[in-house]
């Protein structure tokens, strides 16, 4: 089953991960060691703004050129 995303709305660990094609575990360690995308503590729940993940994700550009 997948789950659409609403660029609106929070993404959960999960979607991030899966949006990112990489295990949750690594977002984990990005937060402990600050280098992911931004994200928010909502109580004890993580969440992800969408457009934050963009932003780091165009960041993350390195090599090649650009057309």
């Amino acid at each position: 089953m997948e789950i659409q995303m609403d660029r609106a709305s929070l993404g959960t660990p999960a979607q991030v991960a899966e949006h990112l094609q990489v295990p949750e575990k690594t977002l984990a360690e990005w937060r402990s060691r600050g280098i992911g995308p931004e994200y928010r503590k909502v109580g004890r729940y993580v969440r992800y703004v969408w457009k934050d993940v963009d932003v780091w994700l165009d960041a993350q550009r390195c090599g090649g050129t650009a057309a």
